[in-house]
């Protein structure tokens, strides 16, 4: 199943949709939530959590009022940069349930969203901050590019996307 499908099917149909990109324009492993974020708020899309505007550790609280006040109605899925094994480089995970933000880091911070989409950007078990600060923007940057597409088909149907769990391949 193509990773705009994951999305869509786990929306509730008629919900509208507030997409919030986690992590930091400060690193470039963090960079894929504020990155997807700002390519969805280009489209049009409710978002929070851009380059510009990033959600983070520090206003992570103050995000979750927002939403509460700003945003009771809607469906938030929430997209985050992750580490995992190498082998696992470039591939995006769709999951219900809220995102547990700086898990690979140790850090224990408030979970947020409904469902979540989160991208392996590098390998995690050792000097994750090191491995994150010295992520590759290339691969960041097409995991953006390929997440953003994704979740504009599963709102607005355009055919887009590949297979959730596949890995990125280079080039792609």
């Amino acid at each position: 199943m193509e990773l705009a499908a994951e999305i869509k099917k786990r929306i509730p149909k008629g919900k509208k949709v507030l997409f919030v990109g986690v992590g930091t324009d400060r690193s470039t492993g963090d960079s894929l939530g504020p990155l997807v974020g700002t390519e969805l708020k280009k489209r049009g899309f409710d978002v929070l959590g851009t380059i510009d505007d990033p959600v983070h550790a520090m206003n992570l609280n103050e995000t979750l009022d927002q939403i509460h006040h700003e945003y009771p109605e809607h469906f938030v899925l929430a997209i985050d940069a992750c580490l995992g094994s190498s082998s696992r480089i470039g591939v995006v995970e769709v999951a219900c349930g809220a995102l547990r933000p700086g898990a690979g880091v140790q850090k224990d911070l408030p979970r947020i969203g409904d469902a979540h989409v989160k991208g392996i950007v590098n390998v995690g078990g050792f000097m994750e901050y090191f491995v994150l600060q010295n992520t590759r923007l290339s691969t960041v940057m097409k995991m953006a590019t390929e997440i953003a597409d994704a979740c504009t088909e599963a709102i607005r149907g355009k055919k887009r996307g590949r297979k959730p769990g596949k890995k990125l391949e280079k080039g792609a």
